[in-house]
């Protein structure tokens, strides 16, 4: 049994954990009482193991009640035992019946190794139910899910859709969710975007919450204290800077959707050719797919990306009209000239709406069917 510090006392527990306690006799309760308190304050200095231990001696002596398996959970997933973590959770909520931790059960089956089973938990009525805080967890548990299933185009999407990511005002979640959706952009490959959310996330993050500073100090190749001393010199506040990264994204945004669709034409070219020659589909050949045919993968209304990606790729939309038979043979600059034309033609304006990053393709998930049409094999659908 781990010792307790000599200052801990049990009535430093919260009052209503202390109040779940009252089914215990008076010594164990404060016992119980006590190694919570410990387990919080090991948390605090950011000792996992130590929070570990002493989460299990109260659950040894009070292991059916919720306040008490849901410490152990908390304290086993920070200490890295994502295996225990989860099982403490699933019996803190069949006790309590709070589905509060549901975002961390997802990312214990991520650490298992498991994706496909936090996507399951994502997707669950459970996490409907979830506040708001929650489901914006939730949001970027999923995005790290689908990185780990080596989608990282979705990974981007998934946080770009939570309209909080745009939100000036610091809340709760926002150093957090401007981390996770630096870190999705980095893994994608656009290091300029991302280089300018982890400043986003560093102008949020006044505890350290995250490593923004160090990754941001990673990509520019500056040092942090530099960082620091020049951003307290300016005395330039946090709504300033995310102001001045809001102006700078316009222009980042407007350059990476160039890139994005050019990069996007040459992989549409090289997947026909592949569906020649093997008839099968790749993922991003469903992914045209399912822009040309106007029906995102997870069932959401079609995006200006979406849009986009259907003119660079050619992809006429079965409900289009027919368009007119075109030359036999059009000279190369002719047709640059007129996919640039409907690339300008269908790109949202920067006046109309702030860009964030860089403009995504809807990607195929894969693992969401929306209906019984979409079971369907898809080569019989593009047949």
């Amino acid at each position: 049994m781990p010792p307790l510090d000599p200052d801990i006392t049990p009535d430093e527990l919260d009052r209503e954990a202390r109040a779940e306690l009252r089914s215990l006799p008076n010594d164990l309760a404060d016992l119980v009482a006590s190694h919570l308190v410990a387990a919080a304050r090991a948390l605090s200095a950011e000792e996992p193991e130590k929070a570990y231990e002493h989460a299990k001696v109260a659950r040894r002596f009070a292991g059916r009640i919720g306040v008490v398996r849901e410490a152990t959970g908390i304290a086993a997933y920070h200490a890295g035992q994502y295996a225990e973590a989860l099982g403490d959770l699933r019996a803190a909520r069949r006790i309590t019946g709070s589905d509060e931790y549901l975002p961390i059960m997802a990312d214990c089956e991520r650490g298992l190794g498991r994706p496909e089973r936090a996507l399951d938990l994502v997707r669950s009525r459970e996490a409907e139910r979830l506040d708001r805080a929650g489901k914006i967890e939730l949001a970027i548990v999923e995005s790290g899910a689908r990185r780990d299933l080596g989608q990282h185009d979705a990974a981007v999407i998934t946080l770009q859709r939570v309209p909080e990511l745009r939100d000036p005002q610091p809340k709760p979640w926002s150093a957090r969710l401007a981390f996770a959706y630096a870190d999705a952009l980095a893994d994608a490959g656009h290091e300029e975007a991302a280089t300018d959310w982890f400043a986003r996330a560093m102008a949020f993050d006044e505890d350290g919450e995250t490593d923004a500073a160090e990754r941001y100090a990673e990509l520019t190749g500056g040092l942090i204290e530099d960082l620091e001393e020049g951003y307290d010199e300016s005395g330039a506040e946090s709504g300033d800077l995310l102001d001045d990264l809001a102006d700078d994204e316009e222009e980042v945004g407007d350059e990476a959707i160039r890139e994005a669709v050019k990069d996007e034409e040459d992989d549409a070219d090289i997947s026909d050719g592949d569906l020649s020659d093997d008839g099968d589909l790749s993922d991003e050949g469903d992914l045209t797919d399912d822009a040309a045919d106007g029906e995102p993968a997870d069932g959401e209304p079609a995006n200006d990306d979406a849009a986009v990606t259907s003119s660079a790729s050619e992809v006429p939309a079965p409900a289009a009209p027919a368009a007119p038979a075109a030359p036999a043979v059009p000279s190369a600059s002719a047709g640059e000239e007129a996919r640039d034309a409907d690339e300008v033609a269908e790109r949202p304006s920067a006046t109309s709406a702030p860009s964030y990053g860089p403009a995504f393709i809807e990607p195929d998930f894969g693992d969401v069917l929306d209906g019984p049409e979409d079971s369907e094999d898809p080569v019989k659908r593009q047949a």
